[in-house]
């Protein structure tokens, strides 16, 4: 193709755009409403999976030994429990350190509940907080530390909490979420392109004398087409970046006025770094797509006059 005739096809299709003003503008609502609704989903399917990732992150077994397991034994445990692969990360707490964060947990209003307690009389043992990479492995991790005790013929481990059953039902809800909200996402993606390509087809059948006339003319399906495509192309663009602009500049808002309530509970939004550059080329691409998918299927019909 000549670069005359594509420059034409562009000229073309950017005063079509401009000419069929309020099919353009009904055109560009649908597609702004309907990527508006798809990137607000996007977000909060973005925000839920982060969350979810932060909560689990905070899943660790503690590992409390009995009262009279030495320095040594302490060693070789901690480095068993180390050795297992799941693990990344085994830390000692003290008797003296478990104590204190007893006393940090319970908050200024509890304190006087531990008043008297000293390392003398601390009745708290020494433990272990061990982490993994997936905490989907807690369970797993849990079994395998406790064969490690029941094969040692002392037994020095007393009690190994990880919140079991409670972490089980978190991750279950966790991964439910996930799972809805991808289906979601993917649902309002599906009923925005059927929308959208509805009322492009009501621009083209709007058009259909002009097409008709053009094919009598001896116009191309391909000279006929290529406007269409262009039109479509930049209504779904124009739109799109309307969209990102409005859906990033209102998340950017409401990262401001809800972190401070989230921090209070020691969770985080996905940081607006993180969020735009998935959101916006998610946003700019099916918007894209659409307007251009739209066209395709919607001037087929009318070429076969």
């Amino acid at each position: 193709m000549k670069l005359s005739t594509i420059l034409r096809h562009i000229r073309e299709g950017a005063k079509s755009t401009i000419r069929n003003g309020w099919m353009t503008f009904a055109s560009m609502s649908s597609i702004f409403i309907s990527l508006l609704i798809l990137g607000i989903f996007v977000l909060m399917a973005m925000n839920v999976n982060y969350m979810a990732d932060q909560i689990e992150s905070r899943v660790q077994i503690r590992v409390y030994l009995e009262s009279n397991v030495d320095a040594a034994k302490e060693q070789e445990l901690q480095n068993k429990i180390g050795n297992i692969t799941e693990v990344s990360k085994v830390t000692y707490v003290s008797k003296q350190e478990g104590l204190q964060m007893l006393r940090d947990s319970m908050g200024e209003e509890n304190k006087d509940w531990l008043e008297g307690y000293t390392e003398e009389n601390n009745p708290l043992p020494v433990s272990f907080t061990v982490e993994v990479y997936d905490p989907q492995t807690v369970e797993t991790v849990a079994k395998r530390i406790q064969e490690i005790n029941d094969a040692d013929g002392t037994a020095p481990i007393f009690r190994i909490k990880y919140g079991q059953g409670t972490v089980e039902t978190l991750f279950k809800i966790t991964n439910a979420v996930r799972n809805v909200g991808f289906v979601i996402v993917i649902g309002l993606g599906v009923t925005a392109m059927l929308l959208i390509s509805n009322t492009i087809k009501m621009t083209i059948i709007n058009r259909s004398r002009e097409i008709s006339i053009m094919k009598l003319v001896g116009a191309t399906n391909a000279f006929i087409r290529w406007p269409f495509f262009i039109e479509g192309a930049l209504i779904g663009v124009i739109s799109s970046a309307l969209t990102a602009a409005a859906v990033l500049v209102g998340y950017g808002q409401l990262i401001q006025y809800a972190q401070l309530d989230l921090s209070l509970m020691l969770i985080q939004m996905v940081p607006l770094s993180e969020a735009w550059p998935l959101t916006a080329g998610l946003i700019m691409i099916i918007g894209t797509l659409i307007g251009i998918w739209g066209s395709t299927i919607s001037v087929r019909k009318y070429l076969k006059v």
